[in-house]
């Protein structure tokens, strides 16, 4: 018997749909016409034990157990999955061959992996296991998919990989969160402080950006604009660009901050004439955008619906998993497989037949034309969102739902539309002794800009120049306008902010490793971790706008740095994206990290925080702990020897450990 294990339900039926029939429907999983099965997970069957399931001692949080280290790594039964792990163990049994169904990503890999490890599968039978890799739950792209097996054992690095972040997670994330937790008892705050790999940056890179804009102080600058105009009348703005000399005047931005200097150049232009230096004019073409990552869709979705990530991440597992529309969403890849090029047409018309208004692009649509997205080279276990192949009934799809495929369809049909042409010119002017400067923007071809309805064209003239024309300066205008603060950040420019991390960083080499990665997060977690951030209340809303609280604001200021920038997640995602190339170890990652947790423990000790925040204290109330789908995870399923930490006094909220791994 063949036993296919997928991640959730959803798939399991998807995978059932295209094998033998007749089926039959039992509890947990479902046997098909030729005796092979189909069972599946319901996200973790299993999660990291808690400290206490170590050793009872550790119950109570008391700093003198710091820092909790397991020794050997146990996982446990979910609560309630108890039932359908049960049901994959008695499978498993019963089975001659392995097929791993997971999603295809790091977590998806190791959550299926540690299923067949705990519930004891034969090495024969690990060994020789298939991996089953589905982006898109319709029938043709399912049924490609398990013509395409491959051995499961050649995941094995992406495995170790997402073990080693997982359990490095619960060492950093429940010592710290215990740490910091205990310093705010003595304060008379009895809430949690959790400190995460990549919570914490996050919370930093907020509370940085609210100090900052509260301790702005604007200054007045000044522009200056020539009026130029032609023998023939003609009329047009050249702006001033400062020279070398001006510098002492001039902010660390080349704005120029006195007024007399801004106003003596409109002295001497004035009726002078201009000289026509330089004309250069260049005919530019602009490709459409590449389809979708989830990062990349939460932040234009924010942009023009308002949705935070958490709505456009469950939006799209709605499109995904019920509705069938679109391919796997927690992808953080915009590239699509080239062999997915001949299924274009089919794509097109699906759209097109969903939505009429995107059925009148038609005529300029043409799928023979191939954009620069179709690259195999730059797809790993899954690609961009785009659209699937399914017709369906448009009209029962949510407001959201209608709006994100929509979005999504509008992307993947740019693809085969012509690019934006345009005329870009700039003129170089000498007045006075002074260089100004002109621009025009001309479009020629709006393209596939007028099926992005945000993306509008610009437009703007010259008059018809050349070099050596004579001209006069017949004025200058002088423009005085304020320094403005950075601006909050929303959902959308937070995103952006943990998508294009490594430009809050100034260490270059750090800088670079960040380029390099996915940023802070990846694409599956970050809605996850800013809605913790709002749980733990460290966030708050301020009408579109997110802001730190005073907690969120007390507890960056009580920690060490370098735990409220980026450069430590730089430097782990470097590392773990190794481990999943086989270029680093799972032991190289671990024991620097349990090394330096000691020091990190030590200096916890003597953190003091403000008594202030007693009064912001929660209210009591019973807690649970809220776990993620990544938020659980570990190899070992049976402890030879307790975690090492000592005994001392109690603290509450014993299930908060877990939360908080990130």
């Amino acid at each position: 018997m063949i036993l296919y294990i997928a991640e959730k339900p959803s798939l399991a039926r998807a995978i059932a749909d295209v094998l033998p029939k007749p089926h039959k429907k039992n509890d947990g999983y479902i046997e098909l016409g030729n005796g092979d099965c189909v069972s599946w997970c319901l996200g973790h069957l299993l999660e990291q034990a808690d400290p206490a399931d170590y050793n009872p001692d550790f119950k109570p949080w008391r700093f003198e157990h710091l820092p909790i280290i397991p020794d050997e790594w146990k996982l446990k039964p979910r609560s309630k999955t108890r039932s359908q792990l049960a049901v994959l163990r008695k499978l498993i049994r019963q089975s001659k061959q392995l097929v791993h169904a997971g999603d295809p990503d790091r977590e998806g890999q190791l959550l299926v992996d540690e299923v067949i490890n705990y519930l004891g599968a034969s090495a024969t039978k690990k060994r020789t296991a298939q991996r089953l890799l589905i982006s898109d739950l319709n029938p043709k792209a399912v049924s490609a998919a398990l013509s395409g097996l491959k051995q499961n054992s050649e995941f094995i690095p992406l495995s170790v990989s997402a073990l080693a972040r997982s359990r490095a997670d619960w060492i950093y994330g429940i010592n710290l969160t215990r740490a910091y937790s205990i310093q705010g008892r003595k304060a008379g705050y009895n809430g949690v402080l959790s400190v995460g790999r990549v919570q914490t940056p996050l919370l930093g890179l907020v509370v940085r950006r609210d100090k900052e804009i509260e301790n702005f102080v604007s200054k007045p600058f000044y522009e200056v604009q020539a009026l130029v105009e032609t023998e023939a009348g003609e009329s047009f703005k050249a702006r001033w660009k400062p020279s070398e000399n001006c510098q002492p005047y001039q902010d660390d931005e080349g704005r120029v901050l006195n007024r007399k200097l801004a106003e003596n150049v409109i002295v001497r232009i004035k009726g002078q004439p201009a000289e026509l230096v330089k004309l250069t004019q260049k005919r530019k073409r602009e490709n459409a955008p590449l389809p979708f990552n989830l990062s990349a869709l939460q932040i234009e979705a924010a942009k023009r619906f308002g949705m935070s990530a958490k709505a456009v991440l469950d939006t799209c597992q709605s499109l995904y998993e019920r509705h069938k529309l679109l391919t796997y969403p927690r992808s953080d890849c915009r590239y699509l497989p080239e062999g997915h090029y001949a299924q274009a047409a089919e794509v097109v018309n699906a759209i097109t037949g969903n939505q009429q208004t995107l059925a009148a692009f038609l005529p300029q649509i043409d799928t023979s034309r191939r954009s620069s997205a179709w690259n195999d080279k730059k797809v790993s276990a899954h690609h961009a969102i785009i659209p699937t192949t399914r017709q369906a009934n448009f009209a029962s799809l949510s407001q959201q739902e209608s709006q994100l495929y929509d979005l999504v369809s509008r992307y993947y049909l740019a693809q085969f539309m012509a690019p934006y042409e345009y005329d870009d010119t700039r003129v170089e002017l000498t007045i006075a002794g002074g260089q100004f400067i002109a621009t025009a923007h001309q479009t020629l071809n709006s393209g596939w800009k007028q099926l992005l309805s945000a993306s509008e064209a610009k437009h703007s003239t010259l008059p018809v120049l050349a070099e050596g024309q004579a001209l006069l300066c017949t004025d200058g205008l002088l423009e005085e306008k304020n320094t403005q603060p950075p601006k909050y950040f929303t959902d959308a420019t937070l995103l952006a902010a943990m998508t294009g991390i490594s430009r809050y960083v100034t260490d270059p080499e750090v800088r670079k490793v960040l380029k390099e990665t996915d940023g802070l997060g990846t694409d599956a977690t970050r809605a996850g971790i800013i809605e913790l951030l709002f749980t733990r209340g460290f966030f708050v809303r301020e009408g579109k706008t997110i802001r730190s609280t005073t907690v969120g604001r007390a507890l960056i200021d009580c920690l060490p740095e370098g735990a409220t920038t980026p450069d430590m997640t730089a430097l782990w995602e470097s590392e773990l994206s190794r481990i999943s190339q086989q270029e680093s170890s799972y032991s190289s990652f671990m024991q620097p990290l349990t090394d330096r947790l000691h020091a990190l423990i030590a200096q916890s000790a003597d953190v003091v925080i403000p008594e202030t925040l007693k009064a912001l204290s929660p209210a009591p109330k019973k807690r649970r702990a809220s776990r993620s789908r990544s938020g659980s995870s570990a190899k070992s399923s049976v402890a030879k020897k307790p975690a090492s930490g000592k005994k001392g006094a109690s603290v509450r909220n014993k299930k908060m450990d877990n939360s908080s791994a990130r």
